[in-house]
């Protein structure tokens, strides 16, 4: 602090200061001077200002002084410097500000409150130095530095300097960059700094700006307000400007950060200046002309997004909904651009001020001559001149003023003014707690004190004025509490400012928003307007970046099979649980459908009707042979035979129903082990029934007695011994791993197939193999004996049924594997069903047909006949 502040001093010293009299004689000024001093260890000298001194646009007197620094004109005259004669004085250009102006006189208005008050430093007048700073940099530091210089009438040399109109505090500037350019000097000499407009969040870095505080809330706040006022209108598609300086720039970063975590994307970010050329200007419009972005943020000052503004109105662009910071959108001068109507942003809360109105109105013609900034103000307000002048008209003193329709006189929405009026009473605090003391019920106030004592009671600060409470964080910052401000046209067509909603940074998160009114967007609509790079991906879609592009613009691709997606825009698609599967939309995982041959449909009800038919088919002819068991035929056939295979056949047939239903853990075992079984007994039977025929023809041969070796008693042992062998097999397989019901979710994807899962393919296997080893062993003696002399020889009929049982199980194992799902089951059903059929009508349908149809032809004698074919 020491080096900075000795810094500061020698720049006032060797650069603002006449050092001696020698030195003036030298240059031979002769300038308007008034005494300054520096109050700082780095310096202990009192000197006058040199011919840069400008003078205050308002002052008086007082026992301590507060300084002000405004933007009351926009411009500073431009001069081309040469470095050989002395510099013109620093003069501002332009037009009057009337914000500005009435800004500066609420300062005045609040002082003089204060100077009336016996609470609030009872004895002690306060005066004030009021500087324009043009808006200007240099400006702002050159008002910096005469008022840290002092306003001393007096030149003095030693320790004991008087401090008579030393200025205490100042309040200023409105712009972000003057204030910062300010602090950094007044910083130096611990002269506290209040800002009642400069936002950056920059300046809140106590380290480098250690004396600055303001009564307006950091745009750090603001910048994240913004960019969940976006969020919360779900606009992800924005283009960005801002004022290429301090409080645009800075204040854009914010917002660009606190943007970029709520997901949303900028399609450009211009900024340009004021006091930039005309084609920088008409290129940031036609940035925006071009634009496909519907909403535009504008972190700008009103000074620098007027002249955009003026520009834009040239060559109207497409609509645009804009989003706009406190510096320009509660600007009552920025109303008159009617194609931002429905333009939404951030404002301080209006105030009231009781007398402000009629203070500002109270201006006597005296008053206004005195000043030529209140001069220029009357003669721009009412197109008249208060002295004579060649082209334009006199005032003739009927100017009234009550009736003027301007910023400096509208007082129905206070927002910036109240900021400014709390920033002197909350100077006047520091400055009472500074030098006054309470004592027997009076306060005693001193009259001297220095700004080093003031700048620390000012971090103390914490009262409450016209309702309205003040105080300052360790960055020197106030609460942040906002209102959401909207332009909304009036019935006459004009903008007026509406107060829609409120937001307080001190809430909860995801509370601080409340919006109390129906907004009006852009163009005078209703519904909210859209802004986006790509539409919304709907559930059953994911997010695709697209290549080169911005996160925010994407293409929307349809989940993948088995997956789905349940919110809107979703970045990724994730699988279904195992036994569940997507709608057609993919936005919802539904349990799978179960699928198993049921009784319910029609290929079920198909297979169960032959099925029990075929059983009936069997039991008929039994029932035929049993009715017609005397006669030569059957009693010709092995009837005892006949009559088993055909109890196996009604077996067969119906153990196909066995695969039919939901499988449970007893049909699983159930259906396998019944078919392999049955099967056997069936196949056994026309085994022996071949082995009967063979044996019965070499009987008929001289000395053969073969017929006792295979009896019926045999034909029975022959019978249940090549059944008990599938009975062990059988029982061998559901003892180490029988058959089970299992989901089967590997098939389809889609749905669940409920089968029974084998257990042990070994098992299943050697069932199947045990029946095939006895076909084809069947199927061999059946061909020896297909030409032996008979009418009603059985070997041709066994051997064509074991032909169709081979060919139908033959083609049944490559049928059984590439079967999906339920129509494994239904061909395992169709080979039971087709053998048994074909068993059934080979054997069986030419005796019956004998029977009942040709019953000339069921005779001993026919049957003996073996020269008939």
């Amino acid at each position: 602090m020491e080096i900075s502040a000795l810094f500061a001093g020698l720049i006032l010293t060797l650069g603002l200061c006449e050092l001696n009299s020698y030195q003036k004689q030298r240059a031979g000024l002769t300038a308007d001077r008034t005494d300054g001093g520096v109050s700082t260890e780095a310096s202990s000298v009192k000197c006058k200002l040199q011919g840069t001194t400008r003078l205050p646009a308002f002052s008086t007197d007082g026992d301590y002084v507060i300084g002000g620094v405004f933007s009351i004109h926009r411009y500073k005259h431009f001069v081309k410097h040469n470095y050989t004669s002395m510099p013109e004085p620093i003069r501002c250009t332009g037009s009057i500000d009337p914000r500005e102006l009435r800004l500066s006189h609420a300062v005045v208005f609040a002082i003089e409150e204060i100077n009336n008050s016996t609470e609030l430093l009872p004895g002690i007048k306060l005066g004030y130095q009021m500087y324009d700073s043009c808006a200007s940099v240099p400006v702002a530091v050159h008002a910096a530095f005469q008022l840290s210089n002092g306003v001393d009438p007096v030149f003095y040399t030693g320790d004991n300097c008087s401090q008579s109109g030393a200025v205490m505090a100042i309040i200023g500037e409105s712009g972000s960059t003057q204030s910062i350019s300010m602090s950094r000097i007044l910083g130096s000499f611990n002269i506290p700094q209040v800002s009642h407009f400069a936002t950056c969040a920059c300046l809140s870095d106590k380290k480098q700006y250690p004396s600055f505080f303001r009564t307006i809330p950091s745009d750090q706040f603001q910048a994240d307000a913004l960019a969940k006022l976006v969020k919360q209108f779900g606009w992800t598609w924005i283009g960005a400007i801002r004022s290429d300086s301090d409080y645009g720039n800075n204040g854009m970063a914010s917002f660009l950060e606190a943007a970029q975590k709520e997901g949303i994307c900028v399609e450009y970010s211009e900024s340009f200046y004021r006091t930039h050329p005309r084609s920088k200007i008409q290129r940031v419009a036609d940035v925006i002309r071009r634009s496909t972005a519907m909403v535009i943020v504008a972190f700008a000052a009103s000074g620098d997004l007027r002249i955009l503004l003026e520009e834009l109105s040239l060559e109207p662009s497409p609509p645009r909904q804009w989003i706009g910071s406190e510096s320009w959108v509660t600007n009552p001068d920025m109303l008159k651009f009617s194609f931002c109507a429905g333009a939404i942003g951030f404002g301080i809360q209006q105030s009231v001020i009781p007398g402000l109105r009629d203070f500002l109105l109270d201006l006597s013609p005296s008053e206004v001559s005195a000043s030529p900034v209140l001069t220029e103000f009357w003669e721009d307000s009412f197109n008249c001149r208060l002295e004579k002048t060649t082209d334009e008209s006199l005032c003739d003193g009927n100017e009234d003023i009550q009736t003027l329709q301007s910023p400096y006189t509208d007082t129905s929405q206070l927002r910036i003014t109240n900021m400014v009026y709390k920033a002197v009473y909350a100077i006047a605090h520091a400055i009472h707690n500074a030098v006054c003391q309470e004592t027997n019920s009076t306060t005693q106030c001193d009259k001297f004190t220095r700004s080093k004592q003031v700048l620390a009671q000012l971090k103390k600060v914490n009262f409450s004025q016209n309702g309205y409470d003040v105080s300052f964080d360790a960055n020197g910052d106030p609460v942040a509490k906002y209102e959401l401000v909207n332009w909304q046209k009036t019935e006459s067509g004009s903008i007026e400012l509406v107060t829609v909603g409120h937001y307080d940074a001190s809430l909860p998160v995801g509370q601080e928003f409340h919006i109390n009114r129906n907004l009006t967007w852009v163009e005078g609509g209703t519904e909210v307007p859209v802004s986006v790079c790509s539409d919304s991906c709907p559930p059953g879609t994911r997010k695709v970046l697209q290549k080169g592009k911005p996160i925010c613009c994407y293409d929307c691709v349809p989940c993948p099979e088995g997956e789905i997606s349940n919110a809107t825009d979703s970045p990724d698609c994730f699988p279904c649980p195992r036994e569940f599967w997507p709608n057609a939309e993919r936005d919802t995982c539904f349990p799978k459908p179960v699928e198993f041959l049921s009784f319910d449909e029609v290929l079920g009800i198909i297979l169960a009707a032959f099925s029990v038919g075929g059983a009936c088919l069997a039991i008929i002819t039994a029932a035929v042979f049993f009715r017609h068991r005397s006669s030569p035929i059957v009693r010709a056939n092995n009837s005892e035979l006949s009559f088993l295979l055909l109890f196996s056949l009604t077996l067969c047939f119906l153990c196909s129903l066995t695969f039919i239903g939901a499988p449970s853990e007893w049909s699983c075992m159930l259906r396998h082990t019944a078919f392999g079984i049955t099967f056997v007994l069936c196949i056994s039977c026309v085994l022996g029934k071949t082995i009967v025929v063979l044996m019965a023809f070499k009987a008929t041969l001289p000395g053969s007695n073969v017929m006792k070796w295979f009896g019926p008693p045999q034909q029975r042992m022959t019978v249940g011994s090549f059944t008990f062998i599938q009975v062990l097999i059988c029982i061998i397989w559901l003892v180490v791993s029988p058959p089970f019901p299992m989901k089967n979710l590997t098939t389809y994807k889609e749905r669940i197939i409920l089968e029974c899962a084998l257990g042990s393919d070994i098992g299943f296997w050697a069932v199947l193999g045990y029946i095939g080893l006895l076909a084809v062993f069947c199927l061999a003696l059946a061909v020896l004996a297909r030409k032996l002399p008979d009418n009603f020889n059985e070997a041709k009929l066994i051997t064509f049924s074991m032909l169709i049982f081979c060919a139908v199980w033959i083609t049944f194992i490559p049928a059984y594997v590439s079967s999906p799902g339920k129509f494994t089951v239904a061909v395992e059903i169709f080979a039971i069903l087709a053998s048994s059929f074909g068993l059934t009508f080979c054997i069986f349908a030419p005796k019956c047909f004998i029977i009942l149809f040709q019953p000339e032809k069921n005779t001993k004698k026919h049957l003996m006949n073996k020269n008939q074919n």
